[in-house]
């Protein structure tokens, strides 16, 4: 006799959302049924799976049991409050104390039916727990970054701070046999901690550490932009390159060739920054590059990315398609390997299967198939491309198409019932054409099995607090290309105001996009093997958009200024 499947009988927050129509009686019980095996909280389950938004649960919560909204991000923690309740308390109902007045514990709370959390917290500190709620996406960033804090992540580290740089810990990944013996130096050791913090904390995407005959600099990248950060005794220049070679595990005593690494970096008890180094022999010393490794990069939306609507429209129209290639292009640095992951996590659903070929790869991305390319064992991207083939794939990632075997294969994937991302390091739409028929791609292949392709650049966004009107005549708006509709309808153009380290012009980058899809006159264009030029005039006559006039629309939106737009797009 079959048994009968246990009823679930829902309550609290779950009534709730199915009671206001927010979610469904079934995915309401699967999700339940899922919170209490894995011992997770109910709503952090439901965020996850992007069902309905924190701010509606929030609003919904506080109107059915009449209770106030508090937003977290307005207020400054006390973190010896914090210390009042065990941190393994508030991990695991997801709360956190926010205020105390007498013998009251005011607690933050993203389900407020969750009694047995305040019951808990009652019992720890001996203090009266009332419940305000929050969020939840805003409330497990504020738990995680104060944890962080508390853990002795980053927090507020000055530089008079530095003597305690020595233990910072990277993490191993396995055995590691080095003499390290000249880089038992605690001065060096103390400051590469210091430059590698500090560029985490400024926002920086590169560091570089550069030898010269009478100076050593150590540089960053922001926003795009280099600026010289500190210039150590010249002396210390192998000794800086032994130890981040250490660190990323490279053979110390090799420094005729070029060498690529990683680190891992532990930076608390649950925070981890991923760094890939790249050194190389220069006249006077090796050179180290280490490029910062965003994994929140990989879960960015699509509307985080600056694409127009026109262009998110074309975007994901050719994103969903069964087979054919969709190709990013741009220069190092532009986001190629970002719009890529926005796509890729669009895509990521259970019946799909991706499977990607990344040199390296740079973010590990849950319930996709990443292989690493290593020229050194053979296993090169023709070897993983034929590899994947074999592997029932839906959709397939080459991290860059560098020669025609790559490109061949690519294109045969394409055409026979798989969709091919990839990345190309050319200028524009256009050119990329013009690329694989000059790489020994067939013209009709190219022509056939290519959806879309989107070009672009990263720029600087104005900041918003620091920024100026400037006024420019029509007739040298129009030597920019400004379009006369857009003149004419009046332009209010911005630029960075008087900058202070504390109040910078810019702040943050956005992206500018060409975002052209293969028409049939397109087609017909590429099979008559018609130059770069050509195309680009066909392109202009269906309406696409060049990555300036992309450009100067965001310089008419207020996003950035003209002087950034000729900095990226004037050759």
């Amino acid at each position: 006799m079959a048994t009968q499947e246990k009823t679930i009988v829902l309550s609290g927050l779950a009534r709730t959302l199915v009671r206001g129509g927010y979610i469904d009686q079934e995915k309401a019980e699967e999700l339940f049924k899922k919170s209490q095996k894995k011992k997770t909280p109910f709503v952090n389950l439901v965020i996850d799976e992007k069902l309905v938004p924190s701010s509606t649960i929030a609003s919904a919560s506080a109107k059915e049991f009449g209770m106030s909204i508090l937003s977290i991000d307005l207020i400054d923690i006390d973190p010896d409050l914090v210390k009042l309740v065990n941190p393994d308390l508030i991990k695991k109902h997801g709360v956190l104390p926010i205020f105390k007045r007498g013998n009251r514990l005011t607690v933050a709370v993203s389900d407020p039916t969750n009694i047995q959390a305040l019951d808990e917290i009652k019992f720890a500190t001996s203090l009266n727990a009332q419940a305000v709620v929050v969020e939840a996406d805003k409330l497990n960033k504020s738990i995680e970054k104060i944890l962080d804090d508390a853990d002795g992540g980053l927090g507020d580290m000055e530089d008079d701070e530095f003597d305690n740089l020595d233990d910072l810990e990277v993490a191993e990944d396995g055995p590691q046999e080095q003499d390290d013996s000249e880089v038992d130096d605690a001065p060096v050791v103390r400051f590469v901690n210091k430059c590698l913090l500090d560029a985490i904390k400024k926002g920086a995407s590169d560091l570089h550490f550069e030898p010269y005959e009478k100076m050593y600099r150590v540089r960053f990248r922001v926003d795009g932009v280099l600026a010289e950060i500190a210039k150590p005794p010249m002396s210390l220049s192998g000794k800086i390159a032994a130890r981040i070679k250490v660190m990323s595990r490279l053979d110390v005593s090799e420094r005729r060739v070029p060498q690529d690494g990683r680190i891992k970096l532990k930076i608390s008890k649950s925070k981890s920054i991923d760094f890939r180094v790249s050194t190389c022999p220069t006249l006077f010393g090796e050179k180290a590059v280490l490029r910062i490794l965003d994994s929140d990069a990989a879960a960015l939306q699509i509307d985080q990315l600056g694409y127009e609507d026109h262009q998110k429209e074309l975007f994901l129209t050719n994103l969903v398609k069964p087979y054919g290639m969709f190709l990013v292009t741009g220069p190092t640095g532009s986001g190629k390997t970002v719009s890529l992951y926005t796509g890729i996590n669009i895509l990521n659903e259970p019946d799909i299967n991706i499977s990607t070929a990344e040199d390296p790869v740079e973010i590990n991305l849950p319930g996709v198939n990443q292989v690493q390319i290593d020229e050194k064992t053979g296993m090169d991207f023709p070897k993983a491309l034929k590899a994947f083939l074999r592997q029932d794939p839906d959709i397939i990632l080459v991290g860059e198409i560098r020669d025609i075997t790559t490109g061949g294969i690519a294109v045969k994937a394409a055409q026979t019932g798989h969709m091919v991302m990839s990345t190309l390091h050319t200028n524009d739409g256009p050119q990329t054409l013009t690329r694989l028929q000059d790489m020994g791609v067939q013209s009709f292949a190219v022509a056939t099995s290519i959806n879309l392709i989107t070009a672009q650049r990263l720029l600087r966004r104005l900041n918003p607090d620091n920024r100026v009107e400037i006024e420019m005549p029509d007739d040298a708006l129009r030597k920019e290309d400004f379009p006369e509709e857009m003149i004419k309808a009046g332009l209010h153009l911005y630029g960075p105001g008087e900058e202070s380290e504390d109040n910078p012009g810019y702040k943050g980058r956005a992206g500018i996009y060409q975002v052209m899809p293969i028409t049939d006159d397109m087609k017909r264009l590429i099979i008559e093997e018609a130059n770069a030029v050509v195309l680009a005039d066909q392109a202009a006559k269906e309406g696409i958009w060049d990555i300036r006039r992309s450009g100067l629309q965001k310089v008419a939106d207020g996003i950035t200024s003209l002087a950034e737009v000729n900095r990226v797009t004037v050759e």
